[in-house]
């Protein structure tokens, strides 16, 4: 098996090269990887022809795609370069995955939803993005299963990883500098590793590629939910317990509208994984033990 990955420089494209180097050839991009007409291959989302060139190439039989514009307030103000990336490539992905009878395995968002209610939300549920960066990945998702191609495509959310920045590693930053901290406390969704999103990654392709059947949607999130407030309680009290020094002494909940952005974020960010787990006989963990086992790494590199 041959597998093109696209967007290896990411948190989740970076624990992808783990996971799916076992299961057969891999080709990883990064998203700065430009075209050239000697034979070069391109990673970049800006330029979908230079992708559709790229699998023409290569050949794969799968292509995952980790690449994606994620900069939800930012994409507010360069709404069309956000639907190039997460729209319109993906949907030339998807017409190049039909046309070489491979799969393609994608990326999506809990942004996809309203965030209304309490509910957590099923993959056939109604849609109803508030951001630009909502929108756009929706519209990746519609592209692709336009195509007719057969794919994954996990919605997830609250994604962290041990490599580059995240919240974790923000809330103890700040927790060394400063006495007291507010923290966001209704908004509620899971903390989801990204080395969790990529072994799941590797055991369902396994599965799809012996049960074609199983192409579609899927939400895929760790077990359990929390605020970024009881989240951000955790990191404090997990790196307390593991004698590290903070000078924070109280961590405030307050609710969003305390902190104004230009894009809306969803309060409701639950998701229901019944489906994923069904079909591909699995058992997704608490989040807290993610969390956990990154914050070990983290703190022993601190």
């Amino acid at each position: 098996m041959k597998i093109l990955l696209l967007g290896k420089g990411g948190q989740v494209g970076w624990e992808l090269q783990r996971s799916l180097a076992p299961l057969g050839e891999l080709v990883a991009l990064d998203f700065d990887s430009p075209y050239d007409a000697k034979g070069g291959l391109c990673g970049d989302f800006t330029n979908p022809e230079g992708l559709a060139q790229t699998v023409r190439s290569v050949k794969p039989d799968v292509i995952v795609n980790a690449a994606a514009h994620t900069a939800v307030d930012k994409a507010e103000s360069e709404a069309e370069l956000a639907r190039t990336i997460n729209a319109l490539a993906p949907g030339m992905l998807a017409r190049e995955a039909e046309r070489a009878n491979a799969w393609l395995i994608h990326y999506s968002t809990d942004y996809v939803f309203d965030g209304i209610g309490t509910k957590p939300w099923l993959e056939e549920d109604v849609t109803g993005p508030l951001s630009v960066y909502g929108a756009t990945k929706l519209e990746g998702e519609q592209l692709i299963r336009q195509s007719g191609c057969k794919h994954l495509i996990f919605r997830t959310s609250w994604v962290y990883g041990a490599r580059g920045g995240n919240f974790a590693k923000t809330m103890l930053r700040l927790a060394r500098e400063r006495d007291s901290l507010s923290v966001i406390d209704d908004q509620i969704g899971a903390p989801t590793g990204a080395d969790l999103l990529a072994d799941v990654t590797a055991h369902a392709l396994r599965t799809a590629r012996q049960q074609p059947e199983v192409s579609g949607v899927y939400h895929l999130v760790a077990g359990g939910e929390t605020s970024w407030h009881g989240y951000a309680s955790f990191v404090i009290d997990f790196a307390r317990r593991t004698e590290v020094e903070l000078k924070v002494a109280a961590i405030k909940p307050v609710p969003t509208s305390a902190f104004p952005t230009p894009a809306k974020r969803p309060h409701n960010s639950r998701m229901d994984t019944a489906k994923l787990q069904r079909t591909f006989d699995l058992r997704l963990p608490l989040w807290q033990g993610g969390v956990e086992r990154m914050l070990r790494e983290v703190l022993d590199k601190a």
